[in-house]
Protein backbone atom coordinates (compact mmCIF):
# COMPACT_ATOMS: atom_id res chain seq x y z
CA UNK A 1 0.00 0.00 0.00
CA UNK A 2 1.41 3.34 -0.80
CA UNK A 3 2.05 5.39 2.19
CA UNK A 4 2.12 8.93 0.27
CA UNK A 5 -1.75 9.59 1.95
CA UNK A 6 -1.25 8.72 4.99
CA UNK A 7 1.48 11.37 5.32
CA UNK A 8 -0.42 13.59 3.57
CA UNK A 9 -3.17 13.10 6.56
CA UNK A 10 -0.56 13.48 8.97
CA UNK A 11 1.37 16.52 7.65
CA UNK A 12 -2.40 18.02 7.20
CA UNK A 13 -3.40 17.52 11.24
CA UNK A 14 -0.09 18.90 11.99
CA UNK A 15 -0.59 21.84 9.85
CA UNK A 16 -3.91 22.23 11.68
CA UNK A 17 -3.17 22.10 15.33
CA UNK A 18 -0.16 24.69 14.21
CA UNK A 19 -2.87 26.95 13.33
CA UNK A 20 -4.63 26.22 16.19
CA UNK A 21 -1.90 27.18 18.76
CA UNK A 22 -0.86 30.03 16.80
CA UNK A 23 -4.40 31.39 16.32
CA UNK A 24 -5.13 30.93 20.39
CA UNK A 25 -1.27 32.70 20.73
CA UNK A 26 -2.88 35.55 18.56
CA UNK A 27 -5.57 35.98 21.28
CA UNK A 28 -4.42 35.83 23.83
CA UNK A 29 -1.87 38.42 22.94
CA UNK A 30 -4.83 41.00 21.51
CA UNK A 31 -6.91 39.94 24.79
CA UNK A 32 -3.73 41.49 26.62
CA UNK A 33 -2.87 44.05 24.53
CA UNK A 34 -6.86 45.32 24.77
CA UNK A 35 -7.14 45.30 28.67
CA UNK A 36 -4.01 47.30 28.74
CA UNK A 37 -5.45 50.18 26.95
CA UNK A 38 -8.89 49.69 28.64
CA UNK A 39 -7.68 49.25 32.20
CA UNK A 40 -8.44 52.62 34.27
CA UNK A 41 -5.36 54.90 34.74
CA UNK A 42 -4.35 56.00 37.97
CA UNK A 43 -7.10 58.61 39.68
CA UNK A 44 -6.35 62.24 38.67
CA UNK A 45 -4.68 64.08 41.43
CA UNK A 46 -4.19 68.06 42.22
CA UNK A 47 -0.93 69.72 40.21
CA UNK A 48 -0.26 71.28 43.99
CA UNK A 49 -1.16 69.15 47.08
CA UNK A 50 0.53 71.32 49.78
CA UNK A 51 -1.23 73.77 51.53
CA UNK A 52 1.48 76.62 51.36
CA UNK A 53 1.90 76.50 47.80
CA UNK A 54 -2.38 76.50 47.16
CA UNK A 55 -2.50 79.44 49.53
CA UNK A 56 0.77 81.73 47.32
CA UNK A 57 -1.44 80.56 44.19
CA UNK A 58 -4.78 82.01 45.65
CA UNK A 59 -3.40 85.19 47.25
CA UNK A 60 -2.64 86.05 43.65
CA UNK A 61 -6.19 86.70 42.97
CA UNK A 62 -5.90 89.60 45.07
CA UNK A 63 -6.56 92.55 42.90
CA UNK A 64 -9.02 90.58 40.98
CA UNK A 65 -11.63 90.15 43.94
CA UNK A 66 -12.28 93.95 43.34
CA UNK A 67 -15.98 95.13 42.51
CA UNK A 68 -16.70 98.19 41.75
CA UNK A 69 -19.64 100.78 42.22
CA UNK A 70 -20.33 104.00 40.27
CA UNK A 71 -23.30 106.09 42.41
CA UNK A 72 -24.26 109.95 42.41
CA UNK A 73 -25.73 111.75 45.63
CA UNK A 74 -26.88 115.35 45.77
CA UNK A 75 -25.61 117.00 48.68
CA UNK A 76 -27.09 120.03 49.67
CA UNK A 77 -25.25 122.25 52.87
CA UNK A 78 -26.00 125.47 54.29
CA UNK A 79 -25.08 127.65 57.15
CA UNK A 80 -27.36 129.74 58.31
CA UNK A 81 -26.71 132.52 61.05
CA UNK A 82 -29.42 135.55 61.34
CA UNK A 83 -26.91 137.84 59.66
CA UNK A 84 -27.13 135.82 56.04
CA UNK A 85 -26.28 132.30 55.49
CA UNK A 86 -23.68 130.40 52.98
CA UNK A 87 -25.26 127.84 50.90
CA UNK A 88 -23.90 124.95 48.59
CA UNK A 89 -25.63 122.27 46.17
CA UNK A 90 -23.47 119.09 44.70
CA UNK A 91 -23.58 116.44 42.50
CA UNK A 92 -21.47 114.18 43.47
CA UNK A 93 -20.35 111.56 41.16
CA UNK A 94 -18.49 108.95 43.52
CA UNK A 95 -16.97 105.56 43.20
CA UNK A 96 -16.38 102.88 45.62
CA UNK A 97 -14.84 99.82 45.68
CA UNK A 98 -15.03 96.29 48.06
CA UNK A 99 -13.01 93.00 47.84
CA UNK A 100 -11.81 90.13 49.69
CA UNK A 101 -8.23 90.68 51.24
CA UNK A 102 -7.06 86.81 50.01
CA UNK A 103 -3.69 88.20 51.38
CA UNK A 104 -5.21 87.52 54.86
CA UNK A 105 -5.29 83.77 53.52
CA UNK A 106 -4.05 80.74 55.72
CA UNK A 107 -2.98 77.39 55.47
CA UNK A 108 -5.40 76.83 58.25
CA UNK A 109 -8.39 78.01 56.08
CA UNK A 110 -7.31 75.14 53.51
CA UNK A 111 -8.49 71.73 54.40
CA UNK A 112 -7.28 69.39 51.57
CA UNK A 113 -8.08 65.51 51.16
CA UNK A 114 -7.12 63.99 47.62
CA UNK A 115 -8.62 65.69 44.77
CA UNK A 116 -11.44 67.37 47.49
CA UNK A 117 -10.82 70.93 48.85
CA UNK A 118 -12.59 73.32 51.42
CA UNK A 119 -11.39 77.07 51.86
CA UNK A 120 -12.95 79.83 54.05
CA UNK A 121 -12.47 82.73 52.87
CA UNK A 122 -12.56 86.64 54.67
CA UNK A 123 -14.96 88.33 54.33
CA UNK A 124 -15.21 91.31 52.03
CA UNK A 125 -14.73 94.97 53.05
CA UNK A 126 -15.04 98.48 51.57
CA UNK A 127 -11.38 99.22 50.15
CA UNK A 128 -12.01 103.24 49.25
CA UNK A 129 -14.37 105.59 48.27
CA UNK A 130 -13.44 108.45 46.22
CA UNK A 131 -15.19 111.64 44.27
CA UNK A 132 -14.42 112.08 40.62
CA UNK A 133 -13.35 115.27 40.21
CA UNK A 134 -14.28 115.54 36.53
CA UNK A 135 -17.70 114.74 36.88
CA UNK A 136 -18.79 116.29 40.03
CA UNK A 137 -19.91 119.34 40.14
CA UNK A 138 -21.23 122.46 42.34
CA UNK A 139 -25.01 123.26 41.12
CA UNK A 140 -25.72 126.28 43.38
CA UNK A 141 -23.45 128.46 45.61
CA UNK A 142 -24.76 131.39 47.32
CA UNK A 143 -23.53 133.73 50.31
CA UNK A 144 -25.53 136.35 52.20
CA UNK A 145 -25.41 139.82 51.75
CA UNK A 146 -23.08 140.51 55.08
CA UNK A 147 -21.46 137.05 55.11
CA UNK A 148 -18.41 135.61 53.43
CA UNK A 149 -17.98 132.21 52.11
CA UNK A 150 -17.15 129.12 54.09
CA UNK A 151 -14.18 127.48 52.39
CA UNK A 152 -14.69 124.58 54.52
CA UNK A 153 -18.69 124.58 53.07
CA UNK A 154 -17.50 122.44 49.94
CA UNK A 155 -14.92 120.40 51.88
CA UNK A 156 -17.75 119.35 54.30
CA UNK A 157 -20.09 118.91 51.19
CA UNK A 158 -17.40 116.66 49.56
CA UNK A 159 -17.17 114.54 53.25
CA UNK A 160 -20.71 113.86 53.30
CA UNK A 161 -21.05 113.37 49.68
CA UNK A 162 -18.00 110.37 50.03
CA UNK A 163 -20.08 108.89 53.29
CA UNK A 164 -23.61 108.41 51.83
CA UNK A 165 -21.86 107.06 48.87
CA UNK A 166 -20.39 104.09 50.49
CA UNK A 167 -23.59 103.35 52.82
CA UNK A 168 -25.41 103.05 49.97
CA UNK A 169 -23.19 100.88 47.99
CA UNK A 170 -22.94 98.43 50.96
CA UNK A 171 -26.90 99.00 50.72
CA UNK A 172 -26.86 98.13 47.38
CA UNK A 173 -25.11 95.05 48.19
CA UNK A 174 -21.79 95.47 47.14
CA UNK A 175 -20.06 93.43 50.00
CA UNK A 176 -22.34 90.46 48.77
CA UNK A 177 -21.14 91.04 45.16
CA UNK A 178 -17.60 91.26 46.25
CA UNK A 179 -17.84 87.77 48.63
CA UNK A 180 -19.50 86.26 45.76
CA UNK A 181 -16.97 87.34 42.86
CA UNK A 182 -13.87 85.77 45.41
CA UNK A 183 -15.76 83.09 45.77
CA UNK A 184 -15.79 82.45 42.07
CA UNK A 185 -12.89 83.20 41.29
CA UNK A 186 -10.71 81.07 44.02
CA UNK A 187 -13.23 77.77 42.95
CA UNK A 188 -12.10 78.40 39.26
CA UNK A 189 -8.33 78.26 39.95
CA UNK A 190 -8.55 75.49 42.21
CA UNK A 191 -10.75 73.30 39.79
CA UNK A 192 -8.01 74.21 37.10
CA UNK A 193 -5.14 72.86 39.31
CA UNK A 194 -7.07 69.43 39.47
CA UNK A 195 -9.32 69.73 42.14
CA UNK A 196 -12.76 67.75 41.87
CA UNK A 197 -14.71 68.47 44.55
CA UNK A 198 -14.11 72.43 45.71
CA UNK A 199 -15.96 73.90 48.69
CA UNK A 200 -15.78 77.96 49.09
CA UNK A 201 -17.12 79.49 51.84
CA UNK A 202 -16.95 82.95 53.73
CA UNK A 203 -15.73 83.22 57.18
CA UNK A 204 -18.98 83.78 59.38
Amino acid sequence: MDPSPRRSTVWFWLVAILAIVALTFVSLWIGWVASAFLRPGPASRPLISDSVTLVRQVQALNELSTVKYIMEKVVLLQDVKWYGENRLLMVAHGVARAGVNLNTIEAKDLVIQGTRIRVQLPRAAVSEVFLDDRRTQIIERSTGLLREFDKDLEQDARRQAVDQIRVAAVSAGMLKDADERARLQVTAILRSLGFTEVDVSTRK
